[in-house]
This record gives C-alpha cells, structure tokens and sequence, in this order.
C-alpha cells in the first residue's frame, strides 16, 4: 500500500459499525492494524463507550460494564484514503457512520459528553416513578406484589411501596430495579 501523504481532513472522531457484540474484538483488530500498518500518524484513538450500571440478579445488586451504543465504535482519526481503507477493511466493520461517501465526524458537544458519561465513577440510578405511581414488585421476597409508591429516595435508589399484605397496609423498602409501573 502507497501511503497517502496528502491529509484530506482535521482530525476528529467518526463513528464506525460493526456486527453486534463484536465491538471489542474490532477495537482490538484496529488498534493492531494501525500499528502494524504505521498509521498513527492518522489514526490516534479507538474506544467502544461503555458506562457502568446496575443490574439486579438473584436478588443481589451488582454493578456491571454497558456499552452505551451496541454495534457501533469511535474513532478518533485524520480521514485519508489509507486510513478510510485500514478503518473499513477491518473485519467486523460494515462501514462508517455518515452522509453520502464521506464519513461525517462528530460534534465537539457530543464526544465531550460521551467521553464523560464514560468516566462517570459511579452508576446514575434513573428512577422514573413518582409518588402514588401504582408498580408490580418484579423481584425478591415479595414478588408478585402490587403497590403504590409512597416515598423515592434518589441517593440510595431505593423507593417505599405499600403492598397489601392480610388485609392490610404494609411499607415495604425495595430497590428500584425490583419494580416496573403496572
């Protein structure tokens, strides 16, 4: 390969599509093909955007590594022909993300707040109930119970459902993710 001295673009990050679930081996794939091909000098940053979150399982909170975009790669690159070919021949790879031939790059706005809720140290709880909201409990002890919130505690991610129990009212204190709005 002849490489293309002439420089057709600034640098910025483009988006690239893989095959589902192969995000990392393609992170991994090009990272290697830059260096084996000398093309640092076009190709600087390759990540897949994950965040942390929490999942609930058996009953235990856990929180684990998400990818924010599922099928989809940044890259931060000047775009030549040599790099476009090395980026697009790279196996996993279905093209990149863009209008018309050219790739487009994204927004400065956009990867700053990619790249921050990428260092997000700890998981954002995201609690969509508000008091009086009407939830099934989904998981744990009292499963299968329907309730009404009655308090949200955001800090915790915890929320207070009353579930009828013999008759009567009963406060019980869950975690979010143990519940859905019926």
């Amino acid at each position: 390969m002849v490489k293309n001295l002439k420089q057709e673009g600034k640098k910025g990050w483009y988006v690239i599509h893989t095959y589902s679930g192969y995000e990392d081996q393609v992170a991994e794939s090009l990272k290697q093909r830059v260096e084996s091909m000398s093309m640092k000098d076009s190709i600087f940053n390759v990540i897949v955007p994950t965040e942390k979150q929490v999942e609930i399982k058996n009953g235990k909170r856990k929180v684990v590594e998400k990818k924010i975009f599922p099928g989809y790669v940044l890259v931060e690159m000047v775009v030549t022909d040599d790099s476009w070919y090395v980026v697009r021949n790279t196996p996993n790879v279905t093209g990149f993300i863009g209008f018309g031939v050219k790739p487009t790059p994204m927004s400065e706005e956009e990867i700053k707040r990619i790249l921050s809720r990428m260092g997000a140290e700890e998981p954002k709880y995201k609690i969509d109930f508000r008091a009086d909201d009407l939830v099934t409990i989904t998981d744990g002890p009292l499963k299968g119970f329907e309730g009404k919130v009655t308090e949200i505690d955001e800090e915790k991610g915890k929320v207070k459902v009353m579930v009828n129990m013999f008759g009567r009212e009963t406060p019980a204190n869950i975690d979010f993710l143990q519940a859905r709005k019926v």
